[in-house]
């Protein structure tokens, strides 16, 4: 080993020894769950992603069964478990995961911000805060100073000049360059390819094509082998390290999924997102955000009139909310609920696997379905 790489090595370990300090995560292995009930490749590929994350140190306990989404909560409420790898998880609406995926062009990864989950119901706010998940991840997962590219997709031109505003209002933020000859921060496919950036902004549908083609385009579609899956959620007062993994999820991925937890829990993921989304509340980010809304042509008049009158309806008595209602446009979710909080019935919006969902208690799941289907919600 040469003299420099040597020095680097050294240097390394030096910082990783601040950070144990720094954040008391020094010497703990996390203990992550894995709840992944219903997998296409069965049962048994659970059992192979355990065994290749022992391998690799990373200590996982496996729920299955009807109830393992409800052992995983149990676990995670008790701290018996850090941390978790689970699919259909309904996060609600301001939380979104940050996916990890290996690029074919140099063999390096790249944070998708974000795969699932819905950070804001409109569109280009929800990149803005993506941008702000995919920098969390990235920090978390050992990344000192990420570097922030956007998709070329629609609304990325109006989420680059939001992300200047906070740039400009002291949160700090190093874009990406293109590595076409034009540069810019605004990402091609190429650049997708090859990780011009080390955090690419996108929407969560964007997101969630991206991860299933980057992890198992080597497959033929049916087996998602590479990578470290569609990551943690991440959100404002959410308090949970969960990790999302699919269906199409095998061994080498849920092992993925399991490292990309530990890591975070290492370097105690939460402390980095109270201090990211801190910072970029300071730097204007609420203030930002209400000017995207007040300038969209899709939150016009109407559209505030509905939300002022959503606004006005109070939530009845919490329930235990347990059961789902998809179909819901997510424009929709909050006049949704509050067309059911107006019938004296308790919902919370969220996001399914497949999309927005209403969460509602089992005994009032039918009163709700009817009343949501009348107001031609669903």
């Amino acid at each position: 080993m040469s003299e420099k790489k040597i020095k680097e090595v050294i240097a390394r370990t030096f910082l990783e020894l601040a950070d144990g300090l720094e954040t008391g995560s020094f010497g703990k292995n996390p203990v992550i769950g894995i709840a992944a009930e219903g997998s296409e490749h069965g049962s048994e590929v659970l059992g192979e992603a355990a065994a290749l994350a022992a391998a690799k140190g990373i200590k996982t306990v496996l729920l299955q069964g009807e109830k393992a989404h409800e052992e995983m909560e149990r676990m995670l409420r008790e701290g018996t478990l850090d941390g978790a790898v689970t699919m259909h998880y309904p996060f609600p609406i301001g939380v979104s995961t940050v996916g990890k995926i290996v690029t074919p062009a140099k063999g390096k990864s790249l944070y998708l911000a974000t795969t699932t989950g819905t950070a804001d119901t409109d569109r280009v706010c929800a990149m803005v805060k993506n941008a702000v998940y995919g920098i969390i991840a990235a920090k978390a997962d050992g990344v000192r100073d990420p570097s922030v590219g956007i998709a070329n997709i629609d609304g990325a031109r109006q989420c680059e000049k939001a992300l200047r505003k906070l740039q400009a209002g002291g949160y700090p933020i190093t874009f990406a360059q293109s590595q076409r000859a034009d540069g810019g921060i605004v990402m091609r496919g190429n650049d997708l390819l090859s990780a011009s950036a080390d955090v690419m902004v996108m929407d969560s549908l964007t997101g969630n094509l991206m991860v299933k083609i980057f992890s198992a385009y080597t497959t033929g579609g049916s087996y998602e082998s590479l990578g470290w899956g569609y990551g943690p959620g991440i959100g404002e007062g959410f308090d949970k390290v969960i990790l999302i993994i699919s269906r199409a999820s095998g061994a080498p991925l849920i092992c993925g999924a399991a490292e990309y937890a530990s890591n975070l829990l290492k370097n105690d993921m939460l402390r980095i997102a109270a201090n990211e989304l801190a910072k970029a509340k300071d730097a204007g980010l609420a203030e930002i955000l209400a000017e995207i809304r007040s300038g969209d042509a899709d939150h016009g008049e109407a559209s505030r009139q509905k939300e002022a009158a959503s606004n006005a309806v109070s939530a009845p008595e919490k329930e235990v909310v347990t059961a789902q209602i998809p179909g819901i446009e997510v424009m929709d979710l909050d006049d949704a609920v509050a067309a059911l909080w107006a019938e004296n019935i308790y919902a919370e919006s969220g996001m399914g696997c497949t999309g927005p969902i209403i969460m509602i208690s089992e005994g009032n799941q039918q009163k709700a379905m009817k009343i949501l289907t009348e107001k031609k919600f669903v």
